[in-house]
């Protein structure tokens, strides 16, 4: 009777990673989901100056400035619509390995649905884009190409140095003078 109850409270863990799917104009995409952190309407953004035009901004979230950008205007050149379908979602991004992950956020469109499938099931494409090194292999479904999205290779040096400097910047230069 133990071994009966045990069995039946037993966690079953799913064979297959879930991925958040979204889209960029009319082609679709996926983030593994245990990238993502969470998930948020979108939000009123504070610019940033001399950024590149797919930097949107930051916002503050849980006491933490969050770094955004729009992956439609990064990988199109376009910013996202602002429809009620898109999403901020924030992910877990390591500037690099001796840091821990940090909070990035992704202005997504439509990025409302999931799928769990193997991960196998992503096959390369034949192409090796240097200019968007993020765009992973693709899956092929009744609906078309599903193309997998890598976190870690959103930004080039130059910008995650920007938005995840080593060395934080001072505060000293804005306190008053004594």
């Amino acid at each position: 009777m133990i071994e009966h109850s045990a069995r039946r409270s037993a966690v079953t863990v799913p064979k297959h990673p879930l991925f958040l799917l979204f889209r960029i104009g009319a082609q679709r995409y996926a983030l593994q989901a245990t990238e993502v952190a969470e998930v948020l309407p979108r939000l009123v953004l504070k610019p940033i100056a001399h950024t590149p035009h797919w930097v949107a901004g930051v916002f503050a979230h849980r006491g933490v400035v969050v770094p955004v950008i729009d992956l439609s205007a990064l990988t199109f050149g376009q910013p996202a619509p602002p429809r009620t379908s898109t999403r901020l979602v924030l992910v877990h991004y390591r500037a690099d390995a001796e840091r821990a992950a940090q909070w990035l956020g992704l202005i997504l469109e439509q990025a409302t649905d999931t799928l769990r499938c193997a991960a196998h099931e992503f096959k390369t494409y034949g192409l090796d884009n240097r200019q968007a090194p993020y765009l992973g292999p693709v899956r092929e479904d009744e609906l078309g190409l599903l193309q997998w999205i890598r976190v870690q290779d959103l930004l080039d040096e130059s910008v995650r140095e920007l938005l995840f400097p080593a060395q934080p910047m001072s505060l000293e230069p804005f306190e008053p003078a004594p």
